[in-house]
């Protein structure tokens, strides 16, 4: 398969939609970001790198870094992980209050905001510094030494983020949030504001298309443990339209209010799409009609 070649089609074919969809503009620093930029990076399973568009260009990684904090709560996860987050669709906004206190501040999935604010509490359980933890992890993933933090990002999310700090402190009241609630929002704002590039994710997800394995043979997880985040990416990691996106898409997949989608194909690749405009559950708009292109044209999905 000659992927550079399909993805500078895909890019080039889509080139009259750039600018679709609209930026979240309830975080001011992404309000500000050019809606007409597009890239797609792939990487295959024997190392090979493909990039089309803006694959290169930095963005705010924001819920695909929920797939990164999974991966360490899941390293050093007490017993009772599963106890604390459910693994099911949620079917509400991925900041939903009314899910959270019709059951009783357990939240529905991981990649949900209560629940990746519970798995961030995991984490500080366990890890002194959850922010430096987390973003060292997603450095030795993606191979990016120079990533770091988009500090206007993280600033502008706790200034705003008071859904988040509601759905926090409503946990804590429940008794499922056990640390303190401004510290697990202040790691969890920072690692939403991690930027990286198409190609750099790409890398980064790799080992969830490797049976848990980066290329250079460390294990992040185990065989079982990477089938059960995909699984859950398959089923909760396009917020309230994971159907739609399994049923035009087909893979395993986490996107992010950036405007970025990573997807893997477990044993073939791992890729990253990204343009900012969304559409109304919070996903690519163009980055989605990329990936429906890419299965559809190489005829490979997880179905």
């Amino acid at each position: 398969m000659d992927y550079s070649a399909l993805l500078e089609e895909i890019v080039d074919e889509l080139a009259g939609q750039r600018g679709c969809g609209r930026v979240a503009d309830y975080i001011p620093p992404l309000a500000s970001v050019d809606p007409n930029q597009f890239g797609i990076a792939l990487m295959e399973a024997d190392g090979r790198e493909h990039v089309a568009g803006d694959a290169e260009v930095r963005f705010s990684i924001q819920s695909i870094s929920k797939v990164f904090s999974l991966t360490l709560a899941m390293q050093h996860a007490r017993d009772d992980l599963w106890q604390r987050v459910g693994r099911e669709p949620s079917g509400n906004r991925f900041n939903s209050l009314v899910q959270l206190e019709h059951e009783h501040g357990i939240p529905r999935n991981p990649f949900i905001n209560a629940g990746a604010l519970v798995v961030t509490d995991v984490i500080l359980e366990v890890l002194a510094d959850a922010k430096r933890t987390l973003l060292d992890l997603v450095r030795q993933l993606s191979g990016a030494a120079d990533a770091g933090f988009d500090d206007a990002v993280a600033d502008a999310e706790a200034a705003s983020g008071h859904t988040n700090r509601a759905m926090a402190w409503f946990m804590k009241g429940f008794g499922n949030l056990r640390g303190d609630p401004e510290a697990v929002l202040d790691a969890y704002f920072h690692h939403c504001a991690i930027a990286l590039s198409c190609r750099e994710l790409a890398r980064a997800g790799m080992y969830l298309a490797h049976r848990g394995c980066t290329l250079d043979g460390t294990c992040m997880l185990s065989p079982q443990q990477t089938q059960r985040i995909n699984a859950m990416m398959v089923t909760c990691g396009a917020y309230d339209a994971v159907g739609d996106f399994a049923y035009r898409v087909g893979l395993p997949a986490k996107s992010g209010v950036g405007g970025g989608i990573l997807a893997v194909l477990p044993g073939h690749f791992s890729a990253c799409v990204w343009s900012p405009g969304l559409d109304s559950a919070g996903n690519s708009m163009l980055g989605i009609r990329a990936l429906e292109a890419l299965t559809a044209r190489t005829g490979l999905s997880v179905f």
